[in-house]
């Protein structure tokens, strides 16, 4: 059939290109979840070097803070050192501030992801 109407209109190439293009253009269910899910995994692996480096970070800074705290605890305990200068140096940096909110970005992301996915059920 395709061969009659490629000879009345023209090429046969040209009539299967056609109809594939039709054919492209409608996408089933099944077709829309499958690129919808094959875009967001896409997503998540362009990400990926961003979250190792996130987490990287908020390692060394987690253990610099923990770290200090127990400095600080340490030093009083055992009644040795200067634990108001440690303090001191803490407070000169906003490590306090610093942290909560290195706290809030990382762990926010993953909240209000969770309380619209509740929301749309």
């Amino acid at each position: 059939m395709l061969g009659v109407i490629g000879k009345i209109l023209g090429s046969e190439k040209v009539i299967e290109s056609g109809l594939k293009l039709i054919d492209d253009m409608h996408t089933s269910t099944e077709e829309e979840v499958k690129a919808k899910a094959d875009a967001k995994t896409q997503l998540l692996q362009a990400y990926a070097p961003f979250k190792i480096a996130q987490r990287w970070l908020a390692l060394m800074f987690g253990m610099t803070f923990l770290g200090s705290y127990i400095l600080v605890l340490a030093m009083t305990i055992s009644g040795q050192g200067d634990p108001d200068a440690v303090t001191k140096v803490m407070e000169l940096f906003n490590i306090n501030y610093a942290m909560l909110v290195i706290l809030t970005f990382y762990f926010s992301g993953g909240v209000i992801e969770g309380v619209l996915d509740k929301r749309k059920k």
